[in-house]
């Protein structure tokens, strides 16, 4: 799995690279720094599902 699908890396307060569900297409990616982590499971294929401190919502893609 890519890196940013597995929930034990991701940690509040790490910078990250995410996919916004309207960038799902265009692949686009935002950074920022985590605040919660909302994806429940240990893994997810797509990415963990994580809250900036922006407030925007996406899925990890890449970890800074």
């Amino acid at each position: 799995m890519g890196q940013g699908s597995e929930r034990k890396d991701i940690k509040a307060g790490l910078k990250v690279g995410i996919v916004l569900k309207k960038d799902q297409r265009s692949g686009k990616i935002t950074y920022g720094i985590v605040r919660d982590i909302l994806t429940k499971s240990a893994t997810h294929p797509h990415g963990v599902k994580v809250r900036l401190e922006d407030g925007q919502i996406g899925r990890v893609k890449e970890i800074l």
